[in-house]
C-alpha cells in the first residue's frame, strides 16, 4: 500500500470511528442496555427454570451468543448506515474520484464498522461479568472469531448500503433476515435439542458457526455444537465471498453511478 492509499485508509477508518464515538449515546449505549435486559430476563429470570444447557449454567451458556449478537448487529448497522449516508450526501463521489484504490475504500469502511462491533462486544463482555464468571478457554479463538465475525457483517452491511435507495432500505435486511438468523443461530439453545431435520437446516445458517466458535473459545469444546476448524473454514469462506462481491459492486459503481 503506497502512501496515498495508506493516508486514505487511515482517514476513512478515523472518520468512521469518530462518527460512532461522537454519538456514543446512540451507538454504544443502547445495545449495551439491550444486552443487560437479555441477561436479566433470560439469564436471571428464565435461566434458573431451564437449569443447564450443554452441561453449563444457562447464563454462562448464553453469554457468548449474546456477545456475538452485539458484534454482528453493530458491525452490520454501522457500515450500512454510514455508506448509505455518504451516498445520500453525495460525498462518496468525491472519494471515488480521488486517487485511491477501491479495495482501500472498502477496507476503510469495513474496519470502521468492525471497530464499532468490537467496541460494543467488549462493553457487553464487561457487563456480563456482573451476571456470571467468564473463564476463557482459548483467547486466540475468542479474538480471531470476534474479528472475523465483525469483518463478515461489516461487508454484509456494505452490500446493504450499496443497494439501499432510501433510509428505510437499511432496516429491511436486519429486520427480516439478520434478526431471524441470529435468533435461530444457537444463541439461546444448543441445536442438539432440535429434531434431526432442523439440525440439518440450522447448518445452513452462517451465524451458527460464529456463535459456536466463539462459545468454544469461552467454554471449550463441550459448549460448542460445531467443530471449531469447520467453523473457521466457514468464516474464511464467508469473508472471501463477501469481500469479492463487495469489491465487484464498488468497481462497477452499483448504486453510485446513476
Amino acid at each position: 500500500m503506497n502512501q496515498i492509499n495508506w493516508v486514505a485508509f487511515h482517514t476513512i477508518v478515523k472518520k468512521e470511528i469518530r462518527r460512532f464515538m461522537r454519538i456514543w449515546m446512540q451507538t454504544l449505549l443502547p445495545p449495551a442496555i439491550t444486552m443487560v435486559l437479555y441477561f436479566i430476563i433470560f439469564g436471571n429470570l428464565i435461566g434458573p427454570r431451564i437449569g443447564e444447557m450443554g452441561g453449563f449454567d444457562y447464563m454462562a451458556f448464553i453469554v457468548p451468543g449474546l456477545i456475538m449478537m452485539s458484534i454482528i448487529t453493530n458491525s452490520y448497522g454501522n457500515v450500512a448506515s454510514s455508506f448509505y449516508s455518504n451516498k445520500f450526501q453525495k460525498s462518496i463521489e468525491e472519494l471515488l474520484v480521488a486517487p485511491v484504490s477501491n479495495p482501500v475504500i472498502l477496507m476503510g469502511y469495513v474496519i470502521g464498522g468492525a471497530a464499532r462491533g468490537l467496541a460494543v462486544g467488549l462493553i457487553v463482555t464487561l457487563l456480563s461479568l456482573f451476571f456470571t464468571k467468564l473463564h476463557i478457554h482459548n483467547l486466540f479463538v475468542v479474538l480471531s472469531v470476534s474479528i472475523l465475525t465483525a469483518i463478515v457483517f461489516s461487508l454484509a452491511g456494505f452490500i446493504n448500503g450499496v443497494f439501499a435507495n432510501k433510509f428505510d432500505d437499511i432496516s429491511i435486511i436486519p429486520t427480516f433476515v439478520l434478526t431471524p438468523l441470529t435468533y435461530l443461530g444457537g444463541v439461546f439453545y444448543s441445536i442438539s435439542l432440535l429434531p434431526e431435520f432442523w439440525q440439518v437446516v440450522s447448518q445452513f445458517n452462517p451465524i451458527l458457526y460464529m456463535v459456536n466458535a466463539f462459545r468454544y473459545g469461552i467454554l471449550g469444546e463441550a459448549g460448542s455444537d460445531v467443530n471449531i476448524w469447520y467453523s473457521f473454514f466457514m468464516l474464511a469462506v464467508f469473508t472471501a465471498i463477501l469481500f469479492a462481491y463487495s469489491l465487484r459492486l464498488l468497481n462497477k459503481g452499483v448504486g453510485i453511478k446513476q
